[in-house]
């Protein structure tokens, strides 16, 4: 048995077209976004419906370019997110996912645990709280443990409590993105490099009703669209008369490395008790797949959407960020936390005190600068920063808004439970396009 056949479980009923070699460029489903969540997408959908002509598009010249490539590594078990919510119930499943994937195809992983650690007492409260929602979650294994405890997982680190999650882990998501493409195209599908969607325009055609137009005017063809474009999803949203909210707004989470010959003071991920005052979780410790260790990420606005560095500038992409009204509200509202993660990026000390509550060795002469990821935080019109998943569509309006749904917020733990996204996504398509 093939690869292809080995993979697809599911046996599709759907009826397809005969293509001839002047349909190359005709899909039956188009995916555009080649990060993580996409190429999930696209995967399960020619796993599922093998009957179908599917082709994922991705603007850069490799695929994870952006925030799939450019994250921590992390695994996550699902303990931080609201019960109930499709973050929970979606990450729990992903994890399981996850394994099992990496397993079957031999990719590198390491379950190094998570320990969030409480090292104040007004911390404590929050602490059990997140416990309780861990189990309400079904997190497996999670466990309490005290400051003696702490220090039999992790000898370097203190803490008053914490909870333990054994199977969290880390890995490297660009490796399993360029996975899930490998899987995609050994089962019929098309993928294309380079091909930036700048157009969407309605076809005379019934059969492919969509044409999707490129920065190079290359033309492709498609019968149904899934768009999952992380950072620029709210701009391909409006390509297709979507609204614009929500709005992505980009943060960029700036490493720092600890030197080698300190990799050994952090073994499991060291996490912070979230502050409900503050938008973001805060600085931790991450073992990383290739054995060094990063500290951060601190979040501080990005002045465009692609901005890995202070350099990094789009004039039209900041007037837009600076015209909206949700950043606007947001930033009167947080305005000393943003003052102060600007201050942490400029001064390393002031980072590596962040660390030091847990760790106390770590100095100033340990850490190195790292690399650095944008997030695409999701953002309403009033401030409020979305932290579910987000699907939408526009049924009704034309051949274009009725065949495109997008995914318009897919942030961490999208990479933990792509697996899971993805056959929700496949669903989703079923359910409302009908394949």
């Amino acid at each position: 048995m093939g690869h292809c056949e080995s993979l697809r479980c599911v046996t599709s009923l759907v009826k397809f077209s005969q293509y001839s070699t002047e349909d190359t460029n005709c899909f039956d489903v188009v995916v555009i976004g080649g990060g993580i969540v996409g190429s999930a997408s696209a995967r399960e959908l020619i796993l599922k419906h093998p009957q179908l002509k599917v082709a994922l598009l991705e603007k850069e010249n490799r695929f994870a370019y952006h925030q799939s490539g450019n994250n921590s590594g992390v695994i996550h078990a699902g303990i931080y997110y609201k019960p109930g919510s499709l973050k929970a119930k979606l990450c729990v499943k992903g994890l399981e996912l996850s394994y099992k994937y990496l397993d079957e195809k031999g990719i590198k992983y390491s379950k190094c645990g998570k320990l969030i650690v409480a090292t104040h007492r007004s911390e404590l409260p929050r602490l059990l709280d997140l416990y309780e929602r861990g189990i309400k979650n079904g997190v497996r294994d999670i466990q309490l443990v005290d400051g003696k405890e702490i220090r039999e997982i992790e000898p370097h680190c203190k803490g008053l409590q914490a909870v333990w999650s054994p199977h969290t882990g880390i890995v490297n998501w660009a490796e399993v993105t360029e996975s899930y493409v490998k899987d995609f195209v050994k089962c019929g599908g098309k993928s294309f490099l380079n091909f930036e969607v700048t157009k969407f325009n309605d076809a005379e055609s019934a059969d492919y009703p969509v044409i999707i137009t490129d920065s190079k005017n290359n033309i492709i063809k498609a019968k149904y669209v899934l768009t999952c474009c992380g950072l620029h999803s709210d701009t391909v949203a409006v390509l297709t008369g979507c609204p614009e909210e929500p709005k992505i707004i980009p943060f960029r989470g700036e490493y720092l490395y600890l030197v080698p010959s300190k990799s050994n003071l952090a073994r499991a991920n060291i996490y912070p008790v979230p502050d409900p005052r503050f938008p973001f979780l805060g600085v931790h410790l991450t073992p990383k797949i290739d054995g060094r260790v990063i500290v951060g990420p601190n979040a501080i606005l990005a002045f465009c959407k692609e901005g890995y560095r202070w350099s990094d500038v789009n004039m039209k992409e900041l007037k837009e960020i600076f015209a909206f009204s949700g950043f606007r509200k947001m930033a009167m509202k947080y305005a000393g936390f943003g003052l102060k993660e600007m201050t942490r990026s400029a001064f390393i000390p002031l980072q590596v005190m962040q660390v030091q509550k847990y760790i106390q060795e770590i100095t100033s002469a340990d850490v190195e600068r790292g690399p650095a990821g944008v997030r695409a935080q999701a953002m309403a019109k009033d401030g409020t920063l979305i932290e579910d998943f987000v699907f939408d569509s526009k049924p009704g309006a034309g051949a274009i808004g009725s065949r495109v749904l997008h995914c318009r917020n897919a942030p961490s733990p999208g990479a933990t439970s792509s697996l899971a996204i993805a056959k929700m996504i496949v669903e989703k398509m079923k359910e409302e396009f009908k394949i």
